[in-house]
């Protein structure tokens, strides 16, 4: 029992694993996500409605999607953004892990008598032929990945896009990581059994890597049959520190905001999102 004690408890090293089909692909967890990205009052899996409405307006008149526009949104979730943007009369192509947001997002586009091309895989594995006028990675997506998945990311969003193509995603920044700090939790069934349909017992290590600007939330889900481990890593950013990566995948215009609504960039913010053109 020491030793496994002292594993569920060991800190890793900064991106070491990566566990997201098993948080994105698992149909129970995959129901409770949805739940929050539908709930219209958290900033969870997904912002609040009221932000959604506004950013949504926003990204379609500075982007001009109307008819003809090509756009790829990546990790779309259940549609809020691609649904906006296909009304709008974009050519939408969504792109997420989840099977279960997809089926929404699906349902959702028929509701609405729109045609979305929705992909079901990892974003990191996703091709096309097509290119794209406009490519979205909202909600702090790119902070997930480690430097080499986001180099890889760069590089794919690169070869998508068509020239003088924009590309729209935010992320956390340093005054957000400034205020964290380390934590450990044991509880039966963490998170009011978001974890699993049936019993089980949950630890939660949030580890703090203060050189690397790097946070991780380690999960250990115990259940009578298995033991399953979660790792949910998230990068912070400085506004110089996030342009010397893009520059480096060979982009050449990034344009700072305060966020995907098109507001001010502002130091203390917790976040702030970039536009980058090719």
């Amino acid at each position: 029992m020491f030793k496994e004690l002292m594993y569920i408890n060991s800190r890793p090293l900064p991106f070491e694993f990566y566990t997201a089909s098993d948080l994105w692909t698992d149909e129970h967890i995959a129901k409770q996500m949805l739940n929050y990205h539908l709930h219209p009052n958290i900033d969870a899996a997904s912002r609040n409605s009221s932000f959604i409405a506004k950013s949504s307006e926003w990204i379609i008149n500075h982007f001009g999607l109307t008819e003809g526009k090509k756009v790829a949104d990546f990790g779309c979730g259940p549609g809020l953004y691609t649904t906006a943007f296909a009304k709008a009369g974009a050519d939408v192509t969504g792109i997420d892990f989840s099977a279960n947001s997809l089926a929404y997002a699906r349902e959702v586009a028929r509701n609405n008598d729109v045609e979305i091309n929705y992909v079901n895989t990892n974003y990191l594995d996703f091709t096309a032929d097509n290119h794209f006028d406009l490519i979205t990675m909202i909600m702090c997506d790119f902070c997930a990945l480690s430097p080499e998945q986001r180099k890889t990311m760069l590089r794919k969003f690169y070869a998508l896009l068509k020239p003088r193509g924009s590309i729209l995603l935010d992320v956390y920044s340093f005054n957000a990581f400034n205020k964290l700090s380390e934590k450990r939790v044991f509880e039966p069934n963490l998170m009011d059994g978001f974890w699993a349909e049936e019993h089980y017992y949950g630890f939660l290590n949030t580890f703090k890597y203060e050189q690397k600007k790097v946070m991780l939330d380690k999960y250990v889900i115990i259940q009578q049959s298995k033991v399953r481990m979660i790792y949910n890593w998230l990068q912070y950013f400085s506004p110089a520190d996030l342009e010397a990566e893009i520059a480096a995948c060979g982009f050449t215009g990034i344009e700072l905001l305060g966020d995907v609504a098109g507001s001010k960039y502002q130091n203390e913010s917790n976040e702030f999102a970039v536009i980058i053109r090719k």
